[in-house]
């Protein structure tokens, strides 16, 4: 699975800038000049956000097919955040869900559906959420986001009246919700930030081209920031495109990618790919706290591995210090990357019974939260 989102979001979320950086610049008015090497802290925070941003999607989507749920999200809306120890959830809200459906057939594909005769449904998956910053978080600038889980894209731009959860493509929901969300707050400083990981880093970078470009960001005749803060991504475009992305002004992209991570070098440019926005380039053999020769290149892809290169990188000719608390456990929240000496079980992210608990009758049934 791939996470990718897309939020709208303040400047309050990530701290104090320490007049280091003002909001625009770390939404990348200037490209970023200056705050990538030695990268900024208040910047940092922000990359980080948007990282535990996209982890809530992995934590939540069900893809058990023995659930009749399966394809769901695990959580309700209001208990989304806390149920994925999101650590701002005092500070965003889940406004709505977004579904999606595919007509893809094909083994390993994209959408997964449950085994049950009584599944939730045939042909829809949660794909993410749309949520807003909360009144004192947004307090200056005013937020609200929108996030869409990246295992899903070639369903994106797909219909299905047979469902009650897609009858408009995850794009239109999307594009409805951000739309919703930018009037409801025009008369604050918004902002928006698309982010997401692997294949969803490249729906995030799209979904933020399509809102700048179709006006979806527009307020009284003015542009707000959209900003593509994204992780792992693979190239997703041609110089065409490359080209259509940098000429609209209020429209930027930063590209985190962790250097022995293979993904981020395919489609090959051989084939007329292009890569878009600016890159903050880390690499993770320089920590301290992770396996050096790993026998698993996805390690390297790995979302938290990348999280916590970032919270230490000191630049490639600097120590690998962590310059924020982030606690060592969540590298291994989904792999075994982390070295043994640091005590920490792998992959130890998983739903409590797999989600089964006993009924009245004393027979066990997965449960939907």
């Amino acid at each position: 699975m791939d996470a990718s989102q897309g939020v709208l979001l303040s400047s309050s979320l990530v701290g104090p800038a320490n007049g280091s950086a003002s909001w625009p610049e770390l939404l990348g008015s200037r490209h970023w000049d200056g705050l990538l090497d030695p990268l900024d802290l208040t910047l940092r925070r922000l990359i980080l956000l948007c990282g535990d941003l996209c982890q809530v999607t992995y934590d939540s989507f069900n893809s058990d097919s023995h659930s009749k749920y399966c394809g769901s999200c695990r959580y309700s809306r209001p208990t989304l955040f806390a149920r994925t120890t999101f650590p701002a959830a005092a500070d965003v809200a889940p406004a709505a869900y977004l579904y999606a459906t595919s007509q893809a057939s094909f083994p390993g594909g994209i959408m997964v559906f449950s085994l049950s005769r009584e599944a939730w449904s045939k042909e829809s998956n949660w794909i993410g959420y749309v949520s807003v910053s909360t009144d004192a978080a947004a307090a200056a600038t005013g937020s609200a986001s929108s996030t869409s889980r990246g295992a899903a894209p070639s369903g994106s731009s797909s219909s299905d009246e047979r469902s009650p959860f897609s009858k408009h493509s995850a794009r239109d929901q999307l594009l409805a919700a951000v739309r919703e969300l930018v009037a409801r707050y025009k008369g604050e400083s918004l902002s928006v930030v698309c982010t997401g990981h692997s294949l969803g880093a490249s729906l995030a970078t799209l979904s933020a081209f399509d809102i700048a470009v179709n006006g979806v960001s527009r307020v009284g005749g003015a542009d707000i920031p959209v900003t593509a803060i994204v992780f792992g991504s693979p190239q997703i475009g041609n110089p065409e495109f490359k080209k259509r992305f940098e000429e609209l002004p209020n429209l930027r992209a930063l590209h985190v990618r962790n250097k022995p991570d293979l993904i981020p070098l395919y489609p090959s440019g051989l084939l007329g790919y292009a890569n878009v926005g600016d890159l903050l380039a880390v690499d993770s053999k320089k920590s301290p706290y992770v396996k050096d020769n790993t026998t698993n290149v996805g390690d390297y892809h790995n979302l938290q591995g990348i999280l916590h290169t970032v919270a230490g990188w000191n630049g490639k000719d600097g120590e690998f210090k962590l310059q924020v608390h982030r606690g060592l456990a969540l590298v291994n929240k989904s792999s075994a990357f982390l070295k043994e000496d640091n005590l920490v079980p792998e992959s130890w992210w998983v739903e409590r019974n797999k989600g089964m608990v006993i009924g009245e009758t004393c027979t066990l049934a997965h449960v939907a939260h």
